[in-house]
């Protein structure tokens, strides 16, 4: 591109699509959150366990594409919700496993609400949402990493 070539409007970039829709969908899920007293970030968190209980601290973080020290204090104040526990992981006395109480177990049925409303809401099928998550798993995946 040369200088005298104008440079990209915000609606011609990507980057912005991407963002402006994560704030969209977070704001979506706002209202359901805040009946429950969950965070997004909590509710990610909460969502990992449900899927598989008993998790180190590196794995959620891990898996959440987050920081160790940003999941810290995260799941600390899940601890002080009664939401999840933190052991010892006898496996491994160094690290720490998270797990599910069952306060935390029992609001299970909000993923279930948030992701049902949520393709309403677009008025996509689940085969297009499926599209959808494919396409983003390639922007994720690709040469950003």
């Amino acid at each position: 591109m040369s200088e005298s070539t104008p440079p990209p409007t915000v609606g011609e970039l990507l980057c912005f699509d991407l963002y402006s829709t994560s704030r969209a969908v977070t704001a979506f899920y706002r209202p359901m959150l805040e009946r429950t007293g969950l965070t997004y970030p909590q509710f990610l968190v909460l969502t990992l366990l449900w899927e598989q209980d008993k998790q180190t601290m590196g794995a959620l973080a891990q898996r959440l594409d987050l920081e160790y020290n940003t999941v810290s204090p995260l799941v600390k104040r899940m601890v002080k919700a009664g939401l999840v526990t933190r052991v010892a992981n006898p496996a491994d006395e160094r690290s720490v496993l998270v797990e599910l109480t069952d306060e935390g177990t029992k609001l299970r049925w909000v993923s279930h609400e948030m992701t049902g409303q949520l393709g309403t809401a677009l008025g996509m099928t689940d085969d297009e949402i499926a599209v959808l998550r494919k396409m983003l798993n390639r922007v994720r995946s690709g040469a950003l990493e």
